[in-house]
């Protein structure tokens, strides 16, 4: 089935849509699916943006528009009863239940608020993904977590201490490409199975983590751990080997050869 995927590591970045390729995503779960019914469903969001206030120009209204449609029309949350039930991270799951989680909700404001023309960006915020709206000179950043409300400076700041130990921590506040937003979408999925105790599980997540972002270094890496963890040697040379042909960074490439090297050799029959 991860042939219906195979799409989205061709793609340039851009061309991604992520509402779509989530939900793409999310179909591997659900065999023999029909998406049409998921994909009006995002239609009918769209629509109903567009007649609260298509045409907001500053973020704050742009803000407010995605709150009252995503919120009190369709009524989407954050899930804080079951946090980490595998359902947050599950797009079709998420459009059924109208619970997620902040990557999982972050997709579906950010990919609404393009639908518009709307400037709109995942912040690689960790713990808790955050949404950009607007350009440089009239940003701001909400929480689609909690109900999209608008996060002050502050706010954040407090965020990326709790998180960091760092109140400025730099790389917290950089966008996510879509490819790097589908990696943590997948990545939530992966960490949450291997601490359920299924490896197997989080095998296969990271597998789809290789197809979505070949170039991606952290998804080989996991996948050929996991690989060894079940015994399959051969499978884990293959992955670091993939590694190690996408990875540019010196010492990265070093810590690759070495995991190489450690393998046991294959036996000659």
């Amino acid at each position: 089935m991860t042939n219906t995927i195979l799409h989205l590591g061709l793609m340039e970045d851009g061309e991604i849509e992520l509402d779509l390729a989530a939900l793409e995503l999310a179909a591997l779960e659900h065999p023999g699916i029909d998406l049409d019914e998921y994909l009006d469903e995002l239609t009918d969001m769209e629509i109903a943006l567009r007649a609260a206030d298509g045409d907001a120009v500053s973020s704050a209204a742009q803000a407010q528009a995605l709150s009252s449609v995503m919120v009190e029309e369709f009524g989407f949350s954050g899930d804080r009863t079951h946090y980490d039930d595998p359902q947050n991270a599950d797009l079709i799951a998420v459009v059924d239940r109208r619970l997620g989680l902040p990557i999982s909700l972050s997709i579906l404001y950010v990919a609404m608020a393009r639908r518009l023309g709307w400037s709109a960006m995942p912040l690689n915020t960790p713990g808790h993904v955050l949404v950009r709206l607007g350009d440089a000179s009239d940003a701001l950043i909400i929480d689609p977590f909690n109900d999209g409300r608008i996060v002050a400076p502050e706010q954040v700041e407090a965020l990326l201490e709790q998180m960091t130990g760092q109140a400025r921590f730099s790389d917290g506040m950089l966008p996510l490409s879509n490819r790097s937003a589908l990696v943590r979408l997948l990545l939530n999925q992966a960490t949450r199975a291997e601490q359920a105790g299924d490896p197997a599980r989080a095998l296969v997540l990271y597998d789809r983590m290789t197809i979505v972002a070949p170039t991606h270094a952290h998804g080989w890496w996991e996948r050929a751990r996991l690989q060894l963890v079940a015994g399959d040697v051969a499978g884990a040379r293959s992955s670091l080997s993939a590694m190690l042909e996408i990875t540019r960074d010196d010492d990265l490439r070093l810590q690759v050869s070495a995991a190489l090297d450690a393998l046991p050799r294959p036996t000659s029959s």
